[in-house]
């Protein structure tokens, strides 16, 4: 089983943004766009990780408490309700049909994490979102 570890960052925000994906310690995937918000990173982030486990069995430990929900309470509802809820738009829409249909296939556990507490990976992953919302590259 991949044990994964997501973030995303834009600063300011909005902002430009980035997003990491961490195994074994080391960045596996990195993204960027010039105009984003925390909220679509963590997202996007989500979404790098379980197509980086390629349908394979994942654990993914994130400190979106948010996108969580989003995965496990709201798009369930969403989705029977036609991509509509009770009140307002569904923001990200695009990344939230997206995560939720690979979330779907059932082989990713996701495991909230508090962040900026120390925790070794989930400060790795903060640090090359970071990194990859300047642009910075996956290393050699």
């Amino acid at each position: 089983m991949k044990i994964l570890w997501t973030d995303g960052s834009a600063s300011p925000n909005p902002g430009p943004g980035g997003f990491a994906v961490i195994e074994n310690g080391k960045p596996v995937v990195l993204g960027n766009e010039t105009e984003s918000t925390n909220i679509r990173m963590e997202g996007l982030a989500m979404i790098a990780a379980m197509e980086y486990a390629d349908a394979e069995e994942c654990e993914i430990h994130s400190d979106s408490e948010f996108w969580i929900n989003v995965l496990t309470k709201w798009a369930p509802t969403w989705c029977r309700n036609g991509w509509k809820k009770s009140r307002g738009e569904i923001k990200n829409l695009d990344i939230v049909k997206k995560a939720y249909a690979l979330y779907q296939k059932g082989n990713t556990k996701l495991v909230w994490v508090r962040g900026h507490v120390g925790t070794e990976m989930n400060e790795l992953a903060d640090e090359w979102a970071n990194k990859a919302r300047v642009g910075e590259k996956l290393p050699d």
